[in-house]
């Protein structure tokens, strides 16, 4: 138990340590020559723009999903004007966040992890060093940084698509009364900066989160190209149960 924890502990804080370095590199101009700049933007493009179809069907379907499981609730109470409160309460300060996070998880995290375990194996990252390359600046950095930028972007336009299904959803089924500006007053209304501070923390600190363990698990390969599958499940596993955690704790944090 003692040697599991220290082992959890260690990487727990190699974990923060990465993530520091990594904010610190990305305030210095000077790390951000041409070459990474491209990095990022291709980690943006393949992360946040080409899931945009995938996360518009989750949105929608999770609005139809959560307004078709709180109409019966809603018609009993009388209380159809408490939708725009119940969807900012479920997918706002929960739902989106985690799904939108879960979603980057399997599509980039694998992906990054399964990159950087492909090259540890050839010896690029060998040959990197060789040239005066600094790894953490040219691997590390842009990824997560474009990791952390597309899960706040997707995680805001899941949330925009969601509340909008919910409305229509709810107006189909004689849940929701009124125009849609009212709906959208009773949204705004019931978001706090509570909320949005929940919000934040829950993207840009698993978003970190999640691109830190995959940039790891990608890099302690060692030599064996059937270590690189098992590399990428390692970072999934990591990474969920980190966003889990964080998510929590910032739930608890913020509304306790």
């Amino acid at each position: 138990m003692g040697k599991r924890a220290l082992s959890k502990s260690y990487s727990i804080s190699t974990i923060t340590a990465l993530i520091c370095e990594v904010l610190l590199a990305a305030l210095r101009p000077r790390c951000w020559p041409r070459t990474v700049r491209e990095l990022l933007f291709k980690q943006i493009l393949f992360t946040a723009v080409d899931a945009f179809g995938l996360i518009f069907l989750v949105a929608i379907l999770a609005g139809i999903s959560i307004v078709t499981q709180a109409q019966v609730w809603l018609s009993r109470l009388g209380q159809s004007t408490m939708l725009g409160s119940m969807l900012v309460a479920i997918i706002i300060r929960e739902i989106g966040p985690l799904l939108v996070n879960f979603i980057v998880i399997g599509r980039s995290g694998t992906a990054v992890a399964t990159e950087l375990a492909n090259m540890k194996v050839r010896l690029e990252i060998k040959v990197l060093d060789a040239q005066g390359i600094d790894p953490m600046t040219y691997l590390v950095m842009p990824r997560v940084i474009g990791i952390v930028i597309s899960v706040v972007c997707l995680a805001v336009f899941f949330s925009a698509i969601s509340l909008a299904s919910g409305y229509f959803v709810g107006l189909a089924m004689n849940v929701t009364k009124g125009e849609y500006s009212q709906f959208v007053g009773s949204v705004i209304g019931a978001v706090s900066p509570r909320d949005i501070a929940n919000f934040l923390a829950k993207t840009i600190i698993p978003g970190l989160t999640t691109g830190v363990i995959c940039c790891i698990t990608g890099l302690e390969v060692h030599g064996s190209v059937t270590d690189v599958p098992q590399a990428a499940t390692k970072a999934v596993v990591k990474s969920i149960a980190a966003v889990l955690v964080v998510s929590a704790l910032v739930s608890v944090l913020t509304y306790i």
